[in-house]
């Protein structure tokens, strides 16, 4: 999934005509590559040690949580939080650190 960011520079370069001053704009599209952290199920965690986990680390609501974790149980993994890799590296390696199983891709 790729997400496109769009950023405006003025160009330093300035057309006078008469009395009147031109300016030219130029737009720079940056295309950002999003990720997204997968949670898979295991036998080992709780579903409220799921649950706590994906509210405190992913900044999930209660009910997104619960739904999450059950998607898990049942699926055998959910995606659990988007974004650019640099966000989502600290969150899976918490999610890690807490004994869930959890990959970025």
């Amino acid at each position: 999934m790729a997400m496109k960011r769009k950023y405006d520079y003025a160009n330093p370069i300035a057309i006078k005509s008469g009395t009147e001053t031109l300016e030219q704009t130029e737009t720079i599209l940056e295309t950002v590559r999003l990720h997204e952290i997968v949670l898979f199920n295991d036998d080992v965690n709780t579903f409220d040690w799921v649950i706590t986990s994906l509210i405190e680390v992913c900044e999930h609501s209660a009910e997104q949580a619960e739904q999450c974790s059950v998607l898990v149980h049942y699926k055998g993994k959910c995606g659990v939080s988007t974004g650019e890799y640099s966000k989502l590296e600290s969150q899976c390696t918490e999610l890690l650190n807490r004994g869930l199983s959890a990959e970025i891709h």
